[in-house]
């Protein structure tokens, strides 16, 4: 049976209203529940960014939902202290935690002084953290002299399961790349086309285990609050890669969704007021092979999302894609 989770925002709500959401999650029926890992938003209306790894542990002693976490390894983290955090979640709750590991975005990583590098370059600097992280979860001493350096280092707390490190791709090319060395698949919605596009680049390259479909989504009791809530939170995340990748400040961001229309959030967000319809839509993209899907409301309040999809989108989704 397909997966149903939330998504927990960190750049837009706050780690303790988070928690309290997450709980809600659980509650209302959902199944799992993943987060972002930024230290900035994209916009200065989102206006947080807690910090995941901290707000990880305590949703996961607070719920007895399966997480995950968006982390891109190599700049502003050094893998072996990745491998470790992904180590010690792994150990406290066997079986419930996953990382996707990509490459990054300069709006985050900049802030260590470093160049920002070309796509191809942070593909390789991604695999090699890939491998350290793997040899350090096996409890290899791991030493590397490469886009990253490693003196020596070694877990002693290690998990009995191993947690699966999952690759989150946009683009069949970065998906079929990724099919080597990931456990699983996470991408976004798109046009159905294009997501059917990046699962099957995946597949075909021999790409093992789940494909995760992170959904942004827009809900409210009318269509036009729906959409306002969407343009006023999600106008500064419609830009396709490499734009989104190399904008650096909040401030960029703003500036280049001056000119965004309403209209145009569409685009990234499922905008509606009928819980038919997005059952509907979801059921559409479940169909092409996805296992697990995480609902992300754009909007800073989770509470009157969570009851409706919890009575009305839930159910009806699991009993269309059973």
């Amino acid at each position: 049976m397909t997966v149903i989770g939330f998504h927990a925002s960190h750049e837009q709500i706050t780690p303790r209203q988070l928690l309290h959401d997450v709980k809600h999650a659980e509650q209302a029926g959902f199944d799992a529940a993943m987060c972002s890992d930024h230290i900035a938003p994209w916009s200065d209306r989102q206006g947080e960014s807690g910090f995941a790894w901290s707000w990880l542990g305590a949703a996961l002693e607070a719920t007895n939902l399966k997480l995950g976490v968006v982390n891109a390894p190599g700049q502003r983290y050094h893998p072996a202290i990745i491998a470790q955090a992904i180590a010690t979640l792994g150990q406290m709750y066997p079986g419930r935690f996953w990382a996707a590991l990509g490459s990054g975005e300069n709006a985050n990583e900049h802030i260590t002084g470093d160049s920002w590098p070309r796509k191809e370059q942070r593909n390789a600097r991604l695999r090699e953290c890939v491998d350290i992280i793997r040899d350090l979860l096996a409890g290899k001493e791991v030493s590397h002299d490469g886009f990253v350096t490693v003196d020596r280092a070694r877990l002693y707390t290690l998990p009995t399961t191993q947690p699966p490190l999952i690759a989150p791709a946009v683009s069949p090319e970065t998906a079929g790349w990724a099919a080597e060395w990931a456990d699983g698949l996470a991408t976004i919605n798109a046009e159905q086309n294009a997501v059917a596009k990046v699962i099957d680049a995946y597949r075909s390259a021999g790409g093992r285990g789940p494909v995760v479909l992170q959904v942004h989504v827009s809900y409210a009791a009318d269509d036009e609050r729906a959409l306002a809530i969407a343009y006023d939170q999600w106008r500064s995340n419609v830009f396709s890669p490499p734009l989104c990748w190399d904008l650096e400040t909040v401030e960029q961001f703003d500036e280049a969704s001056k000119f965004v229309q309403p209209d145009d959030v569409r685009s990234s967000v499922l905008v509606s007021s009928s819980p038919a319809e997005f059952v509907d839509r979801l059921a559409s993209y479940v169909a092409l092979g996805v296992d697990e899907v995480y609902l992300h409301h754009v909007g800073k309040e989770q509470s009157e999302f969570l009851d409706v999809f919890g009575e009305q989108v839930l159910p009806q989704l699991r009993e269309a894609t059973a």
